[in-house]
């Protein structure tokens, strides 16, 4: 800090304690001039010596005002979680009723960040004030508050009951429709808060709103009843559920009566008054799961399958079969030999394995009678039918297979992809995985090709469409919503579902851009997250991703006020491998947030870099070693060409992103040395690939360096015609070793090398192998022959010596001409499998990248002319099994093959073959296709 800036700060501190300033005489013209401190001390990187002299004077000044100012607002400017000093100075304002001040500071501090402190103590000055303006800002505070204040469950309430309010007098009906919308909300977010303080009389107020404003959405009840179980107990769980029980049942019967007023004729319910007895119905059963002594309950529940089932032929019957009514009787047993009872009906449909889809026709005591396709009039007791049959409704899958004409339904599934998916989850228990929907769908509706195209569409659908959502328990299940769930609610549910950590850090990031961030939901999710860092035996990938998720939340959401557990470093400094951290994290975003902290938080960031970057291979790396450290580059650089073998893929990309990089240049590394060392990681790539060693990362490096040296740019063909013959030897050796290396590839680059130097000399040359004892031939005519052998060894010879023996049972050998041409046959077969065995042993494999164009030799197509008449004759030159000179292919090994070995185009060559003097000229040489 600058001596100047100090004096003027000492000066204030020691004015304020010399002359004793009252409270009274403070202005917010004097906090103005300690303002232009501040900025001053931020211009010139003085805040923190700023701060600690202002700490300093608060230790035996305690309620300094300006120190106070000081150190608060620096505090808030760097986000720091010690508002103490703020807490204080405001505190003192209040005391000494100096309440324009204290609304200055509050307002001074939320232009910062959201502060809870602040925004309550501004909420109590506009509750206070006189004016009707003030007055009214009090609800836009309340709404900050709830926002960062999740156990605050007074203020949402009344935010509710004031929205509730302003649709009294609101004639928009969009105005009307929000207000209630956040209404709702409100109350959501005060019953959620009451059940956590245990507030059970605050839970029933709140409960019973809602019943009166979303009684539709009875996910939302029942999820909250599972919260209010678990906190409050049971019991008040159940009071709750029976207020919303009794809405569902006045709702069923005002419908049934409506029914009877419009239609006193129908015999069965509308869709509306099944699905509120439905319900009812379910949460009878979840409350008799609570107390199944519960007379109440049961007297209930049988009255309300009573309405449901009124149709019911046997209705009275099964009540009394399963003993519901009775007492004595478990309710839940009653209950399932009831309802297993109440599903056959005249009407109805049933599913038999082997018979498939049937439809009851009638029900006549005990006895069932059912019309299956390929079984009409079927009759089977009742007992038999409950054991054999499976239910199904009338819009099951099964069922509208059976109903309508295939043709029909494919159109339908393929026109409504929305309208199938539904059809097919709800046909298994509302409970379905795209496996199931496949099952039913390939290939009775759709083709598989068709299938493709349509699941594309509807995975789609299942994953935008708010009607759908996932199963908790699995994440590959999906349920269909009686009412469309909201985002948060869907993105919630799957958060629940999902297994995978990383799915879980996409999930909070995709709420934290589009979702509610401050609904109770995401911030059960924050604190999963929070959870990692609460207890931990090591420092692995999930818990740094865990503090780098809080980490970013916390800086852009600062009212989420994560408990500080741990800072980086520390974690850091725990970690075994830090570049297996790096790839164990799988979300790109926190990779780079895990290299910025290291660069920024950890002393030796320098050297964790170095060692990061054969595993990382990015810029985010070296640009900031390059601008502090250039020699570690440097040497960084050359320990990976030095120890290629261990860091191929940072040669590669060294190779790829560095070489006109002037630090690198600076190295000298020799171009034909890093195309040598690429050649070389090629050939090791190729090994390893053959031997099954780690072999999605060879073939990964090994297609880089194929596209490097070989792909359009064709730099390493480029390089070896630019250079003298020396490095062409060098180069070209190198590759022509590596085996696995495509055939064409090598022919190509041999034939570029000839037409720049046309005495070029390989190490591989035809003429080498022809001099030898070997028999040369293409790969095509030694399998040939590999499989005539083997006919001649297990088919020929078999036979000619059973037609040996069998001309030997007829006697008299010597006029036998039957033994005589069997045994001439023997003796052919014998001969040629000792010759093919023979020349087989002697075989040499011609290889295709060793054809050259330059001269004759094996593997190329000879066009001549006769000088003396001109006329023109082509050959295939290729070895005596391929020969055939009928149709222009010889034997490299005949006598014209031999004579023309190794000469060139242009060439005219004279010799004699049969005693007949030839003479030719060699006009063009191709390559022959093998």
């Amino acid at each position: 800090m600058s001596d100047v800036l100090e004096k003027n700060v000492r000066d204030i501190f020691n004015e304020e304690k010399w002359t004793r300033a009252a409270i009274s005489n403070y202005s917010i013209n004097n906090f103005n001039e300690l303002d232009t401190l501040i900025k001053e001390a931020k211009r010139d990187h003085h805040l923190d010596e700023l701060k600690e002299l202002s700490d300093a004077h608060l230790a035996h000044n305690k309620t300094s005002i300006t120190a106070l100012y000081i150190s608060s607002m620096i505090a808030l400017s760097k986000q720091m979680l010690d508002d103490s000093a703020l807490v204080t100075l405001i505190t003192l304002f209040i005391n000494n009723h100096r309440m324009q001040i204290v609304e200055y500071l509050c307002e001074k501090v939320l232009e910062e960040s959201e502060s809870k402190f602040a925004l309550r103590t501004l909420a109590n000055c506009y509750k206070d004030s006189d004016s009707a303006e003030q007055k009214a800002k009090i609800y836009g505070i309340w709404e900050r508050l709830v926002r960062i204040d999740y156990e605050e469950a007074d203020i949402p309430k009344l935010l509710a009951e004031y929205y509730i309010q302003l649709n009294e007098k609101e004639t928009d009906k969009e105005k009307e429709k929000t207000n209630t919308e956040k209404a709702i909300d409100y109350y959501k977010k005060a019953l959620y808060r009451s059940i956590n303080r245990h507030s059970y009389s605050a839970v029933k107020e709140v409960w019973a709103r809602l019943v009166e404003l979303v009684p539709q959405e009875i996910d939302f009840f029942y999820h909250v009843q599972r919260k209010i179980t678990d906190h409050l107990g049971a019991e008040r769980s159940v009071t709750c559920m029976q207020d919303l029980y009794k809405y569902y049942k006045k709702e069923a019967e005002e419908e049934i009566k409506k029914q009877q007023q419009e239609h006193p004729t129908a015999k069965d319910l509308s869709s509306k008054a099944i699905e509120d007895l439905n319900t009812a119905i379910d949460i009878l059963k979840l409350i008799l799961s609570t107390d199944d002594k519960d007379h109440w309950a049961r007297k209930e529940i049988v009255e309300c399958f009573r309405a449901r089932y009124s149709s019911h032929t046997q209705l009275e019957e099964y009540i009394k079969d399963s003993n519901l009514a009775q007492d004595w009787r478990n309710i839940f047993e009653a209950i399932d030999d009831f309802e297993k009872h109440i599903a056959f009906d005249k009407g109805n449909f049933v599913f038999h394995r082997t018979w498939g889809v049937g439809r009851i026709a009638k029900v006549n005591n005990d006895e069932l009678t059912i019309d299956f396709a390929k079984k009409r009039g079927h009759t089977m007791s009742l007992k038999m039918g409950i054991t054999a049959l499976q239910t199904l409704n009338k819009n099951h899958i099964w069922v509208l297979k059976s109903i309508m004409k295939g043709s029909e339904l494919t159109a339908k599934v393929k026109a409504d992809p929305e309208w199938a998916l539904k059809t097919v989850i709800r046909s298994f228990d509302n409970n379905c995985d795209f496996k199931r929907i496949k099952h039913e769908l390939v290939p009775s509706l759709l083709t598989t090709s068709e299938w493709t195209n349509w699941s594309t569409k509807a995975r789609k659908i299942v994953k935008e469409n708010p009607e759908f959502g996932i199963n908790p328990a699995n994440i590959d299940f999906y349920t269909v919503h009686t009412r469309p769930i909201s985002l948060d609610e869907k993105l919630s549910n799957e958060f629940k579902a999902q297994k995978n950590f990383f799915e879980r850090v996409g999930i909070i990031f995709n709420i934290m851009e589009n979702g509610d961030t401050e609904s109770d939901g995401f911030q059960d999710m924050f604190n999963y997250f929070e959870s990692f860092l609460k207890a931990f035996s090591q420092v692995n990938e999930q818990v740094m991703a865990a503090y780098l998720v809080v980490s970013k939340l916390t800086t852009a959401m600062p009212h989420l006020s994560a408990a500080k557990h741990h800072n980086f470093a520390e974690l850091f400094a725990q970690i075994e491998n830090p570049a297996a951290v790096y790839l164990g994290i799988e979300n790109k975003e926190l990779r780079s947030a895990y290299l910025r902290n290291i660069k920024n938080l950890v002393p030796d960031w320098s050297d964790q870099y170095v060692r990061l970057f054969p595993v990382v291979l990015s810029t985010e790396i070296l640009t900031p070693l390059l601008e502090e450290y250039p020699e570690k580059v440097k040497e960084l650089a050359a320990t990976c060409y030095k120890d290629y073998k261990e860091y191929r893929e940072a040669v590669v990309w060294l190779f790829k992103n560095a070489q006109e990089e002037p630090w690198f240049k600076e190295l000298h590394i020799d171009y034909e040395h890093q195309m040598i060392v690429l050649i070389h990681i090629l050939d090791i790539t190729y090994r390893e690939i053959a031997s099954r060693r780690n072999t999605t990362e060879n073939r990964k490096i090994n297609k880089q360096i194929h596209t490097i040296l070989f792909g359009k740019d064709a730099l390493l063909e480029n390089f070896i015609l630019e250079h003298d013959e020396d490095a062409v030897t060098r180069l070209y050796t190198l590759v022509s070793d590596i085996k696995d290396l495509d055939s064409p590839i090598k022919m190509q680059l041999r034939n570029r090398i000839l037409e720049k130097y046309k005495n070029f000399k390989f190490f591989d040359e035809v003429e080498k192998t022809v001099t030898g004892r070997g028999l040369i031939v293409t790969s095509k005519m030694l399998d040939e022959k590999k499989r005539e052998l083997q006919r001649l060894i297990e088919v020929e010879i078999p036979r000619n010596s059973k037609e040996v023996g069998f001309a030997l049972s007829l006697g008299d050998l010597r006029e036998n001409s039957e033994y005589k041409a069997a045994k001439e046959e023997q003796n052919r077969l014998n001969n040629t499998v000792s010759r093919l065995q023979e020349e087989l042993e002697r075989a040499q494999v011609f290889d295709p990248t060793t054809i050259t164009t330059t001269r004759v030799g094996f593997g190329t197509v000879v066009e001549l002319e006769k000088p003396s008449t001109c006329e023109k004759e082509t050959y295939t030159i290729l070895g005596p099994w391929e020969s055939d000179p009928s149709n222009g292919i010889i034997s490299y090994m005949s006598p014209l093959g031999t004579n023309l070995l190794n000469h060139k185009p242009g060439e005219t060559l004279s010799f004699t073959v049969s005693e007949e003097e030839k003479t030719y000229k060699i006009l063009n040489i191709t390559a022959a296709v093998l």
